[in-house]
């Protein structure tokens, strides 16, 4: 696992928005789920993506290193101040302002607002209480053969404790367990980071 996260090297923007997350008290994607999320984006030739969850910008950078160079990453926060920040990183990755699409508000309010399955991955990174609610909405604005990945599906560990019982961790188990016996959805659950719940739209 430690060899599988070094072997994702950050350069000196991403090591900057990380830094800066850590300033304000978050807590973003390592490198190996980081180098997850671009690899995703590639594959699947992503043009339209959004984001729950912009941070400081690191998972967001990932994003659009994977994205084809045309492509658009819709990111959606409650707090501007990270986004101020996350939109600097952004410009010194390389990213003309054009490629994001900033939007403040919550991921719930906003989600609504976007346009049926038109994407080809949403990457949620938000408080675990709303990791069902994105998962039903992706379904949505997916087009098929669209990817949804949840970042933190691993729960802290906790995930395959029965004795854990805790909000986070049971909205967690069931999103995981809803996403593997929807029809709808080809699922997998990724090792990488905090754990990663990825699947595609049928």
């Amino acid at each position: 696992m430690q060899f599988a996260e070094a072997y994702a090297a950050e350069d000196i923007v991403l090591q900057t928005a990380r830094n800066l997350a850590l300033e304000v008290g978050l807590t973003c994607v390592t490198p190996g789920a980081g180098s997850v999320l671009s690899l995703l984006a590639a594959a699947g030739n992503a043009k339209a993506v959004v984001e729950i969850g912009t941070g400081t910008g690191v998972s967001g950078v990932w994003l659009l290193r994977g994205m084809r160079p045309d492509g658009v990453l819709t990111t959606i926060d409650v707090e501007n101040e990270h986004q101020r920040i996350a939109r600097r990183i952004f410009q010194e990755a390389g990213f003309a302002a054009s490629r994001t699409r900033i939007i403040t508000g919550r991921a719930l309010d906003v989600l609504p607002r976007l346009a049926d399955g038109v994407y080809d991955l949403i990457f949620v990174d938000a408080d675990a209480t709303e990791f069902g609610a994105c998962a039903d909405a992706a379904q949505r604005l997916l087009r098929p053969g669209g990817i949804l990945i949840v970042n933190g599906a691993l729960a802290g560990g906790r995930i395959s404790d029965p004795a854990a019982r805790d909000p986070d961790t049971i909205t967690i188990r069931e999103t995981v367990k809803s996403v593997r016996e929807a029809e709808n959805w080809i699922p997998a659950l990724i090792p990488a980071g905090a754990g990663l719940l990825a699947a595609v739209k049928c």
